[in-house]
C-alpha cells in the first residue's frame, strides 16, 4: 500500500514582506523644519505585532526576553550595537537558534508604521515602550544646512553611516519617499549578481569580479572590496549585494563600485 507523506511546514517561519518606509537620497533638497537622526548601520527589523520580521519578509528569530514587553502594535527600526559593528550585528541577529549576544543588540526605533498624525505624534505612541532592548531614536530639529553639515561630519568622524533627515509633518508613508532622505559619504546601490570574472595572476583561481545587474538592466563589474574569503567563497548567483560607488558615467554605469556585502534578507 503506498503511503502518503505530508510535510508540515511551520508558518511562523515565514512573514509576508512588510510595505515599508525607504528613503531616497538627499541632493541638497529644501529641508526648512526638517529633523535629523545618525543612520544606524544594522539590520532594519519590523515588529508586526507578534514578530520581528526583516525587510525582505523573514522571521528574526529573537529570544522571548528580548520581546516579551514589545506592543501589541507595529514598530519599524534598526537592530544595532554600535558603529562599525555591522559584521557581529548581522552574525547574531541571522542565528535560528538566539544566543546570549542578543543582550549586546538593541531595537532602535524611527517608526510607528500606519499609525496616525505626524512623526512626534507617531513615535510618541510607542515612548512608553522604551526598555534596555528598545529606544526610540531622538529626532533633532535642523536649523540650517550649516547646522545638518556639521551634524554629518560629526557622525562621519565618528565612523558612523551617515544621517537621515526627515520632514516631521509628514503622515507614514509606506514606500520609498521625498519625505525621508539619507546622506552618506558615498553613494551606494544594490544589484543582483549574475555571473563571475576569474581572477589573474596572484589572484587566479579565485573570483576576479562579480558581475552584476541593475534593476534597469544595466551590467558592470565589482572587483574591489572583495577580501581573499569574498573571492573565495563569493555571493551566490542571484544573491543581492550592497555597493558604493562615487557616481554614474555617461552610459549609467557606476564609477568605481566597491563591493560592500551581500543584502541581509533575514
Amino acid at each position: 500500500m503506498l503511503k502518503v507523506i505530508i510535510l508540515v511546514i511551520p508558518l511562523f517561519l515565514y512573514a509576508v514582506k512588510p510595505d515599508l518606509l525607504l528613503l531616497k537620497t538627499y541632493t541638497n533638497q529644501d529641508i526648512k523644519n526638517w529633523v535629523m537622526s545618525e543612520k544606524l548601520d544594522g539590520i532594519r527589523a519590523y515588529w508586526n505585532g507578534t514578530n520581528l520580521i526583516s525587510r525582505g519578509g523573514k522571521i528574526i528569530h529573537a529570544p522571548s526576553w528580548f520581546t516579551k514587553d514589545y506592543p501589541k502594535f507595529e514598530i519599524d527600526g534598526e537592530l544595532w550595537s554600535k558603529r562599525n559593528d555591522f559584521e557581529n550585528i548581522s552574525s547574531i541577529v541571522r542565528d535560528k537558534v538566539p544566543s546570549d549576544s542578543w543582550h549586546e543588540i538593541k531595537h532602535y526605533i524611527f517608526e510607528v508604521p500606519n499609525a496616525k498624525g505626524n512623526l512626534y505624534q507617531r513615535l510618541s505612541k510607542a515612548k512608553k515602550y522604551e526598555n534596555n532592548y528598545i529606544e526610540i531614536i531622538k529626532q533633532i530639529k535642523i536649523n540650517s544646512k550649516e547646522h545638518l553639515n556639521n551634524y554629518f561630519n560629526l557622525i562621519i568622524n565618528k565612523k558612523g553611516e551617515g544621517v537621515v533627515v526627515r520632514d516631521p509633518l509628514s503622515p507614514y508613508i509606506n514606500k520609498r519617499t521625498s519625505k525621508a532622505l539619507k546622506i552618506k559619504s558615498f553613494k551606494d546601490d544594490e544589484c543582483k549578481v549574475i555571473d563571475y570574472t576569474q581572477g589573474k595572476g596572484k589572484l587566479k583561481g579565485l573570483v576576479g569580479a562579480l558581475v552584476c545587474k541593475l534593476p534597469n538592466g544595466t551590467i558592470f563589474k565589482i572587483g574591489s572590496g572583495l577580501s581573499n574569503y569574498d573571492r573565495k567563497f563569493p555571493p551566490n548567483i542571484n544573491d543581492i549585494i550592497t555597493f558604493k560607488y562615487q557616481e554614474l558615467t555617461k552610459y549609467k554605469k557606476p564609477r568605481f563600485p566597491v563591493y560592500i556585502r551581500v543584502r541581509v534578507s533575514k
